[in-house]
């Protein structure tokens, strides 16, 4: 085995750790029994690990696999992908776990599979799960007309929304009564197109709860209030730009339509209300978890084989499902209904997340051992000669990786390449960690596939009648309007 060691991103401080209370979980011990595992090694004071140096590239195959079979598939043979994405996403999965439990033993493997599945996968998909629960119990009954000063004001506003209740969660509750407002409108694909840009993207810069990667760095121990104060100058500028680039195409083409007749409005008029409005403390409640979990020390783990719990963590994501159920207890089916609401979506990111988070595994071993590890050039190549981070390359890597990729599991590959301890990057390295965040949220608007709400914006606009562009045809759209505006952010903050 090697001497560096697969531990939490906190744990890069080289000076002894202090003492600490702990309290043993038996968990660890069932586990170890079923496996037959070797138990002078599971008593060891380090946990079971492999260095980055002893991994070589053909370890990531399974990564890119799973991120490949996710940009494409869905393009290519979407009635396969449809029924049969969970065992994709377990076969890649499998494809990963299986070698590497042969090559490097089944403690090892268990330490990896416990330490992601625990300290990662399990609470973004409880903070996700929960948003996209109680968010989907808000119904906005009533019909809107889409003037350019309204599909504006929406846009703006579900921007701001975004970063408390996530991209999901905004998405879900205002793109049915965007939809309606403008479903008499002749010229209709450009308001969605631009709700995917602000709503579902760019507008959940500002907290961990606004998007996937923000909340990853949360648990890797950035500051809650860190992406609100460093991002909070580019997304204004960001999301400014884009909404006057909006209003003028809106205000173009609504003039171009002329005045309609009230007949041509297919969704008749009705008074406006909001349904479920139970859930709105709810969505302050789990803010409040959040916070909680960031703001409250006690010092009490858990220890599940060598993998550390921390209490406040544990709280949090009980809170959290406690909340979510709650929101199913106190909400009317009726205002899920009328929201088109499913579980199909999260059911979906739960099933892909747990195999992107276990095949990521061996990259970000290989990334901690920066130049040395098999993926030097990647380092190189968001590295200055002197050996400080390039904020622009970090930038534009982290964009143009989660455009197609998925932007969760980039920023935490360009996390760790960029060192992966939350206090450097947070403190003299903010611009870096700012160059990151602003690339992985940001540009996952820039493809159907960069941001999970993007496809179901997509998927509900269709089936309210909207004809979008096809994968290619958006694209054109957000490299026209988005690119020049990302480069400006580069000059304007990063160079």
């Amino acid at each position: 085995m090697g001497a560096i060691t697969h531990t939490s991103l906190n744990d890069n401080n080289p000076l002894p750790r202090p003492v600490k209370k702990r309290f043993p979980f038996p968990v660890s011990l069932v586990l170890l029994c079923l496996i037959g595992a070797d138990p002078a090694l599971a008593a060891a004071d380090g946990a079971p690990h492999v260095a980055g140096e002893q991994l070589g590239l053909v370890w990531i195959a399974p990564f890119a696999g799973m991120l490949l079979s996710i940009a494409i598939m869905p393009l290519v043979a979407p009635d396969f992908w449809h029924h049969h994405f969970g065992k994709i996403s377990a076969f890649w999965a499998l494809a990963f776990i299986i070698p590497f439990a042969l090559t490097y033993g089944l403690n090892v493997t268990l330490y990896e599979f416990l330490h992601t599945m625990l300290l990662e996968y399990l609470p973004f998909i409880i903070l996700l799960f929960s948003l996209f629960t109680v968010a989907g119990g808000i119904h906005i009954k009533g019909n809107l007309h889409g003037s350019p000063r309204l599909n504006t004001g929406i846009l703006a506003g579900g921007a701001a929304a975004a970063s408390l209740a996530g991209t999901t969660g905004a998405s879900m509750v205002l793109i049915r009564p965007l939809l309606r407002a403008n479903d008499n409108r002749r010229h209709n694909v450009h308001v969605v197109i631009f709700f995917i840009f602000l709503v579902a993207n760019i507008g959940g810069a500002l907290s961990p709860l606004g998007d996937p990667p923000l909340f990853l760095g949360f648990l890797k121990g950035v500051d809650f209030f860190w992406p609100t104060i460093h991002l909070f100058l580019p997304t204004l500028l960001v999301a400014g730009i884009v909404l006057a680039v909006f209003y003028a195409i809106d205000c173009y083409l609504y003039k171009k339509e002329g005045i309609l007749p009230p007949e041509f409005d297919p969704t008749p008029d009705r008074a406006l209300g909001v349904r479920g409005l139970v859930n709105v403390p709810l969505l302050a409640a789990i803010l409040g978890a959040v916070l909680m979990s960031g703001v409250w020390k006690p010092d009490i783990r858990f220890d599940v084989y060598h993998v550390e719990v921390e209490l406040q963590n544990l709280l949090r994501d009980v809170l959290l499902l406690l909340i979510a159920g709650l929101s199913l207890k106190l909400t009317a089916a009726s205002h899920r209904e009328a929201n088109g609401f499913t579980w199909e979506p999260i059911v979906e990111v739960a099933k892909l997340f747990a195999g992107i988070f276990l095949t990521i595994i061996p990259a970000i071993a290989i990334l901690r051992d920066g130049s040395e590890g098999a993926l030097a050039p990647v380092i190189d190549a968001v590295t200055n000669a002197d050996g400080s981070p390039n904020d622009v390359m970090y930038f534009w890597l982290t964009g143009i990786l989660s455009s197609f990729l998925d932007n969760a599991p980039t920023y935490l590959v360009c996390f760790n390449t960029a060192g992966g301890d939350a206090k450097m990057l947070s403190g003299p390295l903010s611009t870096t960690l700012l160059a990151i965040s602003a690339g992985a949220v940001y540009m996952g608007a820039n493809t159907y596939i960069g941001n999970a709400p993007n496809f179901m914006v997509k998927a509900i606009a269709e089936h309210s009648g909207v004809k979008m562009p096809s994968f290619f045809g958006y694209m054109l759209w957000s490299a026209v309007i988005l690119l020049p505006i990302f480069a400006l952010v580069s000059w304007l903050f990063l160079a």
